[in-house]
């Protein structure tokens, strides 16, 4: 897991997760809701980036394949939570979003961590309700922004934002027996590897 941790892909994922505090500094310190939300756009367009130099460069690692999509879950619901604080999205519409990430992301750590499953990758469909949130989201702070053609940014919002997270509650729902089966292949491995050493 920690071997091979300093690679250019990781060094990507970090600064895309120190750009954090950065965004909430923005949004908060100087209450400019244009500039954060273009700030959390552009670290959605970029959640490829660092996939890609991985195969580009030979620097698949096995923290890398957990550093990345964790990272990518803390910068949305943290986002997510300050921009409900900020009051720039539907209320309903951000706790649902959350919920879902939530217990989804609980249920991975559970069973990776406590029942040992293998790493299950992010699906294609997984990747499009991501995709179609991540820019859905600051489409909400655009859209309550003073900018000019704020309204429209909050019509692209809802056309992001619907079909994302209808997608995005499929697919946690289809991760459910993909689970069970790598459970259950954790625990198969584990009595395998008691068996060989006793």
């Amino acid at each position: 897991m920690f071997n091979n941790i300093w690679t250019i892909p990781n060094a990507f994922t970090l600064a895309r997760l120190l750009c954090l505090p950065v965004f909430l500094w923005v949004l908060f310190g100087l209450e400019n809701r244009v500039a954060a939300a273009w700030m959390l756009g552009a670290l959605g367009a970029t959640d490829w980036i660092d996939g890609y130099l991985a195969r580009r460069l030979n620097q698949v690692s096995e923290f890398g394949k957990v550093f990345d999509p964790t990272v990518d879950r803390l910068l949305f619901i943290v986002a997510i939570t300050a921009i409900i604080i900020d009051g720039s999205i539907p209320v309903w519409f951000a706790i649902a979003v959350l919920a879902r990430e939530l217990l989804v992301g609980a249920m991975m750590a559970i069973a990776t961590v406590v029942y040992k499953m293998p790493r299950l990758d992010v699906t294609y469909w997984g990747k499009l309700a991501t995709f179609l949130l991540m820019f859905a989201v600051p489409g909400f702070l655009l859209g309550n922004s003073d900018m000019p053609g704020a309204d429209g940014f909050q019509v692209v919002a809802w056309i992001l934002g619907l079909p994302g997270l209808a997608l995005s509650i499929w697919t946690g729902i289809a991760y459910i027996p993909q689970v069970r089966r790598g459970v259950a292949e954790g625990r198969a491995l584990r009595s395998a590897q008691v068996t060989r050493t006793g």
